[in-house]
């Protein structure tokens, strides 16, 4: 019985670290989106994206670097709204997909993407940044939901 007690502390202090380590990925990601990356990172934009958001590729990069840095200090500072939080960090990590699909594609280098391969192993990644997003925010009873438990 003990033992039971303890692994929820465990796996919340578990999805604790996780959520603090993906606050920090975004905030780093942010960061570069607005400094030292931001140029390579207008690769990666689709032209279709500029055509249908109707602004140009550094536009897209910094909205996306501010969302970024947004969403990694919202994982820290709103710690009643993190459920909500991991279900837009999930659909942003959805969202910027498909310009990771394009660099791919088109073959091109972006900071931390000069070969084909880490363009490629970013693809099978990003289903495990949404995952990592909606499993460290869950909360103790959404945990408990889906393990058939009712608390």
């Amino acid at each position: 019985m003990t033992s039971r007690r303890r692994q929820p502390r465990t796996v919340q202090a578990l999805r604790t670290t996780a959520r603090l380590l993906l606050a920090g990925l975004l905030v780093v990601a942010g960061a570069s989106h607005l400094t030292w990356g931001r140029r390579g990172y207008r690769i990666v934009v689709p032209d279709w994206a500029t055509r249908l958001l109707r602004t140009d590729k550094d536009a897209i990069v910094v909205a996306s670097g501010v969302v970024e840095l947004m969403l990694g200090g919202a994982l820290v500072c709103l710690p009643r709204e993190r459920r909500r939080v991991g279900w837009l960090v999930a659909a942003f990590f959805v969202a910027v997909f498909p310009g990771n699909v394009h660099q791919w594609r088109t073959g091109r280098e972006a900071p931390l993407m000069r070969t084909d391969r880490a363009r490629f192993v970013r693809l099978l990644l990003q289903p495990l940044l949404v995952a990592w997003a909606l499993w460290s925010t869950a909360t103790d009873a959404a945990a408990g939901r889906t393990h058939g438990r009712h608390r």
